[in-house]
């Protein structure tokens, strides 16, 4: 039976490689799909992993219906067998209900691919749709490391290397922008507000013995 997959994780756990992989893996058995992304490093109608594998993709926008696009495809004569949809945290709750309608009465399996939590520890309404609905919810096993070696668990935003608090839910950003980024963390390090950048700049300052 068809299924409505969720692999969740933080940033650089490596979601868009098997979202990538996924893809590729039922392409070799003879099967099609659908690959959807939305707000990818690469731009638009791209998925993108940071290890530089790359493939073209149905851009998602606030007004795209799933169960359109799919009937689209079919009508136009096209299999379509699986969807692939990466950042799904980005994704309306609805949306991701039009997922979980085209599994169940169409039978095509879905595999969603997203971060769990925002920069402040707060559930996507997307992911949170995906977890509440998905048949299953992988985390990946990929362990994503915060500066100091432990397992990272939170995605931090940063703005020149200092952690903020404050603003949108979504803000555009990557790992290694200069302006708003994005960091993993541990929890301790998340708590203290303590990212890399910081972290080197304090073990940098002289203490009081050596001035």
């Amino acid at each position: 039976m068809a299924e409505l997959v969720f692999f969740s994780g933080t940033m650089n756990c490596g979601k868009s490689t098997l979202a990538l992989q996924t893809a590729y893996n039922h392409e070799q058995r003879g099967l099609r799909g659908l690959i959807f992304s939305r707000s990818d490093r690469a731009g638009q109608g791209r998925l993108s992993s940071r290890i530089g594998l790359e493939a073209e993709a149905i851009e998602v926008h606030e007004e795209t219906d799933f169960w359109r696009e799919v009937a689209k495809e079919r009508m136009a004569g096209h299999r379509v067998d699986f969807l692939i949809c990466d950042e799904v945290q980005f994704y309306a709750p609805h949306q991701v209900e039009q997922l979980a309608r085209i599994v169940d009465d169409i039978g095509i399996d879905v595999y969603g691919f997203g971060i769990t939590t925002d920069f402040l520890t707060r559930l996507f309404p997307g992911s949170a749709r995906m977890i509440e609905l998905a048949d299953r919810v992988e985390v990946l096993q990929v362990t994503a490391l915060c500066w100091c070696g432990r397992r990272a668990t939170h995605n931090a935003r940063t703005v020149a290397g200092a952690m903020v608090t404050e603003g949108e839910q979504v803000v555009i950003g990557d790992v290694d922008s200069a302006e708003v980024g994005y960091e993993v963390l541990c929890r301790y390090h998340y708590s203290h507000k303590m990212t890399a950048a910081v972290a080197h700049a304090t073990i940098s300052q002289p203490s009081l013995n050596e001035q």
